[in-house]
C-alpha cells in the first residue's frame, strides 16, 4: 500500500500565543494546505515557557513539566486536524518550543516531548529540526527559506518573504535558484511585551496603540545601536539577545518618553530592521512584491511602516497572495520538512545557514 501524503505540521513560535497546525497535502507535483487548527496556550503554560527564556532554578525540571502540558497542546491541535482529514496521516512534524537558540556555543535548544505526542497521537512524530543544522556548523534558522523557494518560488520573479513572529526573518528568492535569508532582529516581541507590560494585553491589535503615539527618532538611533544588525550573514536570533532586559537597557538611555510613544518607535524599529535587511540582500534589484506571513502580517501599522521603510517602491502584501494564509505559513514549512525527512531530502539551505552542506533534518519518533 503506498504511503499516506498527508501530513500535519506543528508549529509554535516566539511569540507563544499557542500552537498553529495545518493539515497538508504531498500528493503530485505540489502542495496543497486542507485544513488549519490553533490551539492556544493556557496562561500558565505560557508563564512558564516565559520563565524558562532566561536562567533560573530547577530548570530541568521546569523545562520537562512544561514540556509535558505543551505536547498535550500539541496532541489537542492533531486531534482537531485528524477529525478532517480525508484519510490517514502520514506523520505529524512539530518544531517545539525554542527555549535557547546559541549556534556560537553549539546548541539551540526546543522545549518538546515528541515521544508523549507519539502516544498521544497514535502517528509517527518527527521532531528536533535544528540541531543537525548547528552540528554541521550551521546557525539551525531559518529554516523556512528552503521551503519558501519550494513553495513561493518563480523562476525569473524575485520575491521577499517576511516572517514576522516574534523575531523577523527574511527570505530573498532571486528567480534563478538563489535564495539568501536571515532572521533580521525583534518581530512582535518587543512590542508584545511593551503592551503587556503596560496595558495588560497580549498584543498591539492592527497596530492601533502604536499608531496613536509618535516615534522617538533618538531611541531609534538607540535600539538600532546594537552589534546584531551589523553583523554580516549567515545570523540567528531571538529572546536570548532581544529581550526584557536588553530593552530597558536602551531605554534607560533614552528616559521620560510616554509608553505609547515607546510602542510607535519599536513598531518602527521592527520596520526599519526588516527593510534594511531586504535592501542589502537585493541591492539595487526591486523585489515584484513582499510577502508577509506571520502574525505582524495582520498589524496593518507595521506593514505600513515597513512600505514607508523600503521607500513605497515595492508593493507590502500577505502570503495570501500568493495562496497560503499569513497564520499557515509556519506549520505549513514544517510539514513541508517532515515530508522531506520521509523522503531523506535535505531540509536546509546552506547558503542561508551557513552549514557545512545540505542535510536531512529531524529526529523520528514511531508511533
Amino acid at each position: 500500500m503506498a504511503a499516506s501524503s498527508l501530513y500535519i505540521g506543528l508549529m509554535s513560535g516566539t511569540s507563544m500565543d499557542g500552537v498553529d497546525g495545518v493539515l497538508a497535502d504531498f500528493s503530485g507535483r505540489g502542495m496543497r494546505t486542507l485544513e488549519s487548527a490553533f490551539t492556544p496556550f493556557p496562561p500558565a503554560l505560557r508563564a512558564q515557557l516565559m520563565a524558562l527564556q532566561a536562567p533560573g532554578n530547577n530548570e530541568i525540571e521546569r523545562e520537562a513539566l512544561a514540556a509535558n502540558v505543551l505536547a498535550r497542546c500539541y496532541a489537542e491541535c492533531v486531534k482537531a486536524l485528524l477529525a478532517r482529514s480525508p484519510g490517514p496521516v502520514r506523520a505529524v512534524a512539530v518544531h517545539g518550543q525554542t527555549i535557547r537558540h546559541r549556534p556560537e556555543l553549539g546548541f539551540t535548544h526546543q522545549a518538546n516531548n515528541p515521544a508523549l505526542l507519539a502516544e498521544l497521537a497514535g502517528i509517527d512524530v518527527i521532531a528536533d529540526f535544528r540541531s543537525r543544522d548547528v552540528a554541521a556548523g550551521g546557525q539551525g534558522a531559518p529554516l523556512v527559506p528552503a521551503f519558501h523557494q519550494a513553495r513561493f518560488g518563480k523562476e525569473g520573479a524575485l520575491r521577499v518573504l517576511v516572517n514576522i513572529g516574534g523575531i523577523g526573518n527574511i527570505s530573498v528568492l532571486h528567480g534563478d535558484g538563489r535564495v539568501g535569508g536571515y532572521d533580521t532582529g525583534p518581530g512582535n516581541a518587543l512590542m508584545d511585551l511593551w503592551i503587556a507590560r503596560h496595558r495588560g494585553q497580549p498584543y498591539d491589535a492592527d497596530g492601533a496603540w502604536a499608531a496613536s503615539g509618535r516615534v522617538d527618532a533618538q531611541l531609534l538611533d538607540i535600539l538600532l545601536d546594537e552589534a546584531y544588525f551589523a553583523q554580516p550573514a549567515p545570523k540567528s536570533t531571538g529572546r536570548d539577545l532581544f529581550h526584557e532586559q536588553w530593552l530597558d537597557a536602551k531605554l534607560a538611555r533614552r528616559p521620560g518618553l510616554s509608553p505609547v510613544d515607546v510602542q510607535a518607535t519599536l513598531t518602527r524599529l521592527t520596520a526599519v530592521s526588516i527593510a534594511r535587511a531586504i535592501r542589502l540582500e537585493t541591492r539595487e534589484q526591486t523585489a515584484q512584491a513582499v510577502y508577509v506571513c506571520g502574525g505582524g502580517a495582520y498589524n496593518g501599522a507595521l506593514l505600513r511602516e515597513l512600505a514607508a521603510a523600503l521607500g513605497g517602491a515595492t508593493p507590502v502584501e500577505s502570503t495570501d497572495k500568493l495562496g497560503v494564509a499569513p497564520n499557515r505559513v509556519e506549520a505549513l514549512a514544517f510539514a513541508w520538512l517532515g515530508h522531506q525527512f520521509m523522503r531523506r531530502r535535505p531540509g536546509n539551505l546552506p547558503a542561508v545557514t551557513g552549514a557545512a552542506g545540505p542535510r536531512v533534518l529531524g529526529a523520528l519518533y514511531p508511533a
